[in-house]
């Protein structure tokens, strides 16, 4: 949708998703560091929570699908416009079909860990996938548009690309948290820029007040562009600390507890 909420949606995805996986991961790798901090540690429960991930993720590909097809001024599935001899409402269909890959990936997510049929890399090849089709999709989305238009969107394009070749990377290199922790602060980046994109050309408030054409404004959005990076590392920090703390203190709190001997009862003697 070419509107405010057609990119706010997609944005609250990315954000959801990115601060989740910048709590899981962390969450994950202190696990395997400490087997006994929490139930994480245990490869049935990673898997369970993979595969509720993949339920969520599928869930809200169909959501955004849904919503690009069949709001009010929507295209309700059709393609092309006999009438009028021209495709109808390509931009929805843009959207849809990324929200299609990302599905994919979540259905993919749930194969790969309920049968060891399928290679477990198939799920970080298939999101790989997704990601660059949401670059790929994009990279043609705004032509022809305003200048300020082209470079927001070629800004996010960064974003993706950047997330598709650290997904990519994590086949090979399964369980980096290096690597996860990148994606995360990128997925981030996503969604706090689909909101920027929103607020520059689709302002809630109605007609967008940037000048197109300025020059002064393309500087100062890829300046922006930087701080929601700065601001999304700093997220993924501020996670990582607040989960080390927070199960670190809770095994020291255990190891405490099982320092203390049990009291014993003597048997009375008859």
């Amino acid at each position: 949708m070419g509107n405010f909420k057609g990119h706010a949606l997609p944005g609250s995805f990315f954000l959801l998703f990115g601060l989740w996986w910048s709590v899981k991961y962390p969450m994950r790798y202190l696990c395997r560091k400490n087997k006994h901090v929490c139930y994480l540690a245990s490869n049935s429960g990673y898997r369970r929570l993979e595969i509720i991930e993949g339920i969520v993720k599928a869930a809200f590909a169909l959501i955004g699908m849904t919503a690009e097809q069949f709001v009010p001024d929507g295209p309700h599935l059709k393609l092309y416009n006999h009438e009028a001899k021209q495709w109808d409402h390509l931009m929805n269909w843009q959207h849809s079909t990324m929200y299609l890959f990302y599905g994919i990936s979540g259905i993919v997510d749930i194969i790969v860990h309920i049968t060891p049929a399928v290679p477990l890399a198939m799920d970080r090849l298939m999101l790989a996938i997704a990601i660059f089709i949401e670059g790929f999709l994009f990279y043609y989305h705004v032509h022809g548009r305003e200048m300020l238009d082209i470079h927001v969107h070629i800004l996010l394009l960064v974003a993706v690309f950047g997330a598709s070749i650290g997904s990519f990377l994590e086949i090979f290199f399964r369980g980096n948290i290096l690597l996860e922790l990148f994606r995360a602060s990128l997925c981030i980046l996503q969604g706090s820029w689909f909101w920027q994109i929103g607020f520059v050309l689709y302002p809630p408030s109605g007609n967008s007040e940037w000048d197109q054409k300025s020059h002064n404004n393309m500087m100062f959005i890829t300046m922006c562009y930087c701080w929601h990076y700065a601001f999304s590392l700093l997220i993924v920090a501020i996670n990582f600390a607040i989960v080390s703390w927070f199960l670190l203190s809770g095994s020291r709190l255990r190891g405490e507890c099982s320092n203390h001997e049990p009291l014993s009862y003597k048997t009375p003697v008859a």
